[in-house]
This record gives C-alpha cells, sequence and structure tokens, in this order.
C-alpha cells in the first residue's frame, strides 16, 4: 500500500475539519487527527474562552505515552487536572491569547525561552505537565464565534518547523469556515428547541409529514397523542385518522398542499374535527404546507405540519408568572390560575378551602390590577398571557 502524500495528508485535514462541524462531539475525530499531523503532545481547540465567570468550552486531544503513534476519536476527559486547572485559574496568566486573526504563531515569537521559563505560567502550569513548546493561531466566524486552535510539544522536542506553520496557515480559512457552520447550525438548533419548547407548552401536538403523509418528525405532545391511539394513529409510518372518511379528507388535503407547492401557488390552511371512538371531546386538526424556504429537494422533503389540540389537556400556566406579570399575590395567581382551567367560582372555593366571599375579595383585587372586569376576560388574558411558557 502507497504512504499517503502531503496532499492526501491536507485532503484528508481539511475533510475532517469540515465534518467536525457536524459531529456529535465537535471535531472530535479532526483533532486527534491533527494533532498526529502535527507530532504534538497535546491539541487544543478553544471555542469559548474561560473568563471569571464562565469555564469556557475547550476541547482537548492527548498523545498517550501507551500508544503515542495512534489516533481515537475520544477526546481528552475534559475534568482531568490539565483542563480544569487552565479553566479555573491559569487561563488568566496566559500569554499566548488575543492573537491577530488567522495569523499562525508560534510562543517563542513572542516571549523568548528564557523569559517564558521564569514566568508563573510555566513554573505553575506549563511545566508540571511538561509542555513547553507552542504553536496557534486564532480564527473568527462572522457572527463571532472565536476559535484558537493550539499544538503543544515538550521542553524535550524540536520547535515547530516552517513547513508546520506553512500546514497550518493553509488550514486556517478551511477552520474558520467550518467554525461557521458550526455556529449557524448550533444556533438553528437552539432556536428550533426554543420554538419546540414553548409548543409543548402550549400543548399542542405538532407533526410533520412528507410528500407521502409519512410522519417525519413529532414533538411530546403528538407521540403522547399518537401512542393513546384515540382517533389518531401511525400505521406504515403514514398519519392515520380513525374512520375512512375524515381519512380521506386529511389525504386530499395533502394532495391539494403538495399540487400547490409544485406550481408554487400558496395552498389553504384546513381545518379538520377528528372524533374519538370512546365519546370524548373531538380533536382539533389545521394543516398548514410547510414554508417553501424551509423545503429541500429530494424525497423526504417536509411538506405539511400538523396541528393538534385535545381540549382535555390543561394549559400548565405557572401561578409564579402570573405574579410577576400582574402584580398578583399567591392566593390571587392561585385563583387565577384555577379560573383559567375552567373552574368556577364556587370550585374554587372548595378546592381552596375558602369562603366564597373571600373567594370574590380576591376576584375583585385580580380585576382591579389587570384591568379587566369580568371574569370571561380574565381567563382570556391568563390564556393569552406569556405566563404558560414559563
Amino acid at each position: 500500500m502507497a504512504a499517503a502524500t502531503p496532499l492526501d495528508t491536507f485532503d484528508r485535514l481539511v475533510g475532517l475539519i469540515y465534518e467536525g462541524a457536524l459531529d456529535e462531539q465537535p471535531w472530535q475525530n479532526a483533532l486527534p487527527a491533527l494533532r498526529a499531523a502535527f507530532d504534538a503532545q497535546v491539541a487544543s481547540l478553544i471555542l469559548r474562552p474561560p473568563s471569571v465567570d464562565d469555564h469556557g468550552f475547550i476541547l482537548n486531544s492527548v498523545r498517550t505515552d501507551a500508544a503515542p503513534d495512534t489516533t481515537s476519536n475520544k477526546l481528552a476527559d475534559p475534568n482531568d487536572w490539565q483542563a480544569i486547572a487552565y479553566r479555573e485559574q491559569f487561563f488568566s496568566l496566559d500569554p499566548f491569547i488575543d492573537l491577530p486573526h488567522d495569523k499562525v504563531i508560534a510562543l517563542e515569537d513572542l516571549l523568548p525561552d528564557r523569559e517564558l521559563t521564569r514566568s508563573d505560567y510555566y513554573l505553575h502550569y506549563l511545566e508540571p505537565i511538561n509542555l513547553f513548546r507552542i504553536l496557534g493561531v486564532d480564527t473568527a466566524e462572522p457572527s463571532g464565534m472565536l476559535a484558537r486552535l493550539r499544538f503543544s510539544r515538550r521542553k524535550s522536542e524540536a520547535r515547530f518547523s516552517r513547513k508546520e506553520r506553512a500546514l497550518l496557515a493553509r488550514l486556517t480559512p478551511h477552520l474558520q469556515r467550518a467554525v461557521a457552520i458550526h455556529a449557524r447550525l448550533h444556533r438553528t438548533s437552539s432556536e428550533r428547541d426554543v420554538y419546540a419548547g414553548a409548543v409543548d407548552q402550549l400543548l399542542v401536538a405538532t407533526i410533520i409529514l412528507d410528500e407521502r403523509g409519512r410522519v417525519l418528525t413529532t414533538n411530546e405532545v403528538g407521540r403522547e397523542l399518537l401512542d393513546a391511539g384515540q382517533g389518531l394513529s401511525v400505521r406504515n409510518d403514514c398519519l392515520h385518522i380513525d374512520g375512512r372518511d375524515i381519512h380521506k379528507e386529511l389525504q386530499e388535503t395533502l394532495t391539494t398542499i403538495i399540487r400547490a407547492q409544485a406550481r408554487g401557488e400558496t395552498s389553504i390552511v384546513r381545518a379538520l374535527r377528528v372524533p374519538r371512538p370512546d365519546g370524548r371531546p373531538d380533536l382539533g386538526l389545521v394543516v398548514r404546507p410547510v414554508p417553501a424556504a424551509q423545503r429541500r429537494e429530494g424525497n423526504a422533503s417536509p411538506v405539511a405540519a400538523v396541528f393538534i389540540s385535545d381540549p382535555e389537556l390543561q394549559e400548565s400556566t405557572s401561578a409564579q408568572s402570573l405574579r410577576e406579570l400582574f402584580d398578583l399575590t399567591p392566593a390571587e395567581a392561585k385563583l387565577a390560575t384555577l379560573l383559567a382551567r375552567g373552574l368556577s367560582l364556587a370550585d374554587v372555593s372548595a378546592e381552596q378551602n375558602i369562603s366564597q366571599h373571600t373567594a370574590r375579595a380576591q376576584l375583585k383585587a385580580i380585576f382591579a390590577k389587570t384591568g379587566v372586569s369580568r371574569q370571561a376576560e380574565l381567563v382570556r388574558l391568563v390564556l393569552k398571557s406569556v405566563a404558560s411558557l414559563a
């Protein structure tokens, strides 16, 4: 088998750097490969620098004495003494930070060896972990995420060569782009989780279907509803509604949406009522198209979003949030919460073990604080407030 050429090595490292933005643990394969390519004892990627109030986010790959020439996709334990000590204390002494972006620099370029060996950073941190030579580069993506890549060697090992510096310089633009991809994916994922959590809190089941009516994803409320088998289920990976006529109507709705999107038209939103076999209140179901900008070419693309409400599910309005929103007392917030759940004033009195006179006095105080004058208006105000998202 032919030995890998420098170009082969470069191509492999570039591929791993881009794949690292998608890894379950960021750059879990790239960092060990980079450490081996630079013949370093430690390779570190700092994605969020430590500070007094923040331990930051640092990934390390460490060469082991037992198998110095092998690599694995296991990064070093973030709870190792070296990592903890740097994050909690020695980051403030590190002289090798805030480098000019995209410029490869070695520690000796900034600090002569003699001066380094006299520094507290070396005496209390680098020397105990047997590190001395450091090569690094800082880069940042447009939205501000900073990445610091560092390679460290022992004092007995050679300085990083011009060839190694040149290799790192060639890799840096790819690292910058990969970090930008990672940052964008991370932000999108965070936003999605926030929105999904809000829908879950509002107790709205959400089911995403593809062009064949197959279920792609569901939220937690949707999974519970499907598992219960009360009018809705999944059969052969497709959403199924009990009852031939209503199921046919769902299929026709999906067909209408798919055809309209194929023609570039805006398809209408459809609402359906789903009867349940045991006489419980019907489910309310809304089918709407997935915005074209959020779709992708090919099969199994999201085409329709199905939103389902169950009248029997009670929104978990936060009494604490109502207190903060409307300056209510704990007793007033509890009363408002129970009224929003459909209880009458008499029911609330019995559940709270208070007289109806006391309940009416609390309700009057709530009206004064919220600016409403009727119980129905108060219920609507509570249900439309952000307290249910707390």
